[in-house]
């Protein structure tokens, strides 16, 4: 077996499916946030989580992109 993954393989790999809604975690934290950031910050966050982002790793690259 080859050590790369053909474009085959990668179809049968489960994509991790887009939530629609947060969970009630993920709205406490994004409430005590809010407190510290900006509009623009958390909606770009509220956005990466509801596309299966978590917490940690929304709001770095909200970060990333938007600043405080």
């Amino acid at each position: 077996m080859p050590y790369h993954s053909t474009k085959s393989q990668m179809d049968k790999i489960p994509k991790k499916p887009k939530t629609k809604t947060l969970t009630k975690k993920q709205e406490e934290q994004l409430k005590e946030a809010e407190k510290k950031h900006s509009k623009k910050h958390m909606n770009l966050m509220k956005k990466l989580m509801k596309s299966g982002m978590t917490f940690l790793q929304a709001h770095k690259q909200a970060l990333k992109e938007v600043g405080n």
